[in-house]
Parts: C-alpha cells; sequence; structure tokens
C-alpha cells in the first residue's frame, strides 16, 4: 500500500466498508456506460472512412 493516501480515498474505503451494497450498483453503472459488446467489422469500416485534417483548417489553398 501507499504511504500516501488521500483524504477522499480513506473516506471512500470506510464507505465502501459499510455499504458492501453499493459494490454490485458500482459493476451496473461500469457495465451500463462502458462494457459494451464491439463489432469488429463495424469499428474498421469507420476507420477507413477516416477523413485527414488539414494542418490549418482555414487555408483554402491547400
Amino acid at each position: 500500500m501507499a504511504l500516501y493516501e488521500s483524504e477522499h480515498t480513506k473516506f471512500m474505503r470506510e464507505w465502501l466498508e459499510k455499504h458492501p451494497e453499493e459494490l454490485e450498483e458500482q459493476k451496473k453503472g461500469r457495465a451500463l456506460w462502458w462494457d459494451k459488446p464491439q463489432d469488429l467489422a463495424r469499428n474498421a469500416r469507420i476507420a477507413q472512412s477516416h477523413v485527414p485534417v488539414k494542418p490549418y483548417y482555414y487555408d483554402t489553398n491547400h
């Protein structure tokens, strides 16, 4: 464990020990927003359709 632990980290650690049901809610929230199935074919199409940005966007001579 690190030598320094912030007040917020201490608070969250103690709070989660007192409220273990919140860990399950935390997992549900993560699954809702972050753990999404990936479509590799769609991601490849998106990558191929990328148009490079000009070095200076407002320069009409390039």
